[in-house]
């Protein structure tokens, strides 16, 4: 049932994050992560849009979003000057009511945009690879699930995520082992 904002009620969006924190754990790949994320964090947060951002060097790169309007999907911000830099950064979860009062908004990238308030999650730890942000068209105080289920989510994509790679490196592995032993066998000759 959709409530009086559009998003479905909170018992919906509950089982909303169960449901992508199990399909999650069966990702293969950070980009079924990320269009995971994609896919259901709006509707789960209750947010007006949100966006996967991931950690390059001293850049944050916008991967995806889904978001009323398009916000910065493609682009590129120096991590330093960014609020997602800064949550990946300091590991910490920034709760931001009102972006035009709070320096960690680089408030030029947000003017031409919807965005008024936000929640930006670090995801990984102990290193954070990336960040999911949450963001809303007016000025007000994020609801303690506003802020819990991103950390939710960001929880399991991490988790998720690590485990993709570990996958990819024992593939990796075991196609290395396979030719060496072709090689071996190859060496050794007929029998």
């Amino acid at each position: 049932m959709k409530g009086a904002a559009g998003f479905a009620d909170e018992d919906d969006r509950w089982y909303s994050l169960a449901s992508t924190i199990e399909q999650l754990a069966g990702a293969r790949s950070d980009d079924e992560v990320i269009d995971m994320l994609r896919g259901s964090a709006r509707s789960i947060v209750g947010a007006d849009g949100i966006a996967v951002v991931l950690k390059d060097g001293d850049q944050c790169f916008y991967v995806a979003e889904d978001a009323v309007e398009p916000l910065w999907a493609g682009q590129r911000f120096p991590a330093e000057t960014c609020v997602s830099g800064w949550a990946m950064r300091h590991r910490q979860t920034a709760v931001i009511p009102d972006i035009t009062a709070d320096p960690r908004v680089p408030i030029e990238a947000y003017r031409q945009t919807f965005v008024r308030s936000l929640v930006m999650v670090p995801i990984g730890a102990p290193a954070a690879i990336a960040a999911l942000g949450a963001y809303w068209d007016r000025i007000r105080v994020p609801k303690k699930t506003e802020v819990a289920m991103p950390e939710a989510l960001a929880r399991s994509a991490a988790t998720a995520i690590e485990n993709a790679r570990l996958i990819a490196r024992l593939h990796a592995m075991n196609r290395d082992l396979a030719q060496r032993l072709a090689e071996l066998d190859g060496r050794s000759g007929p029998h």
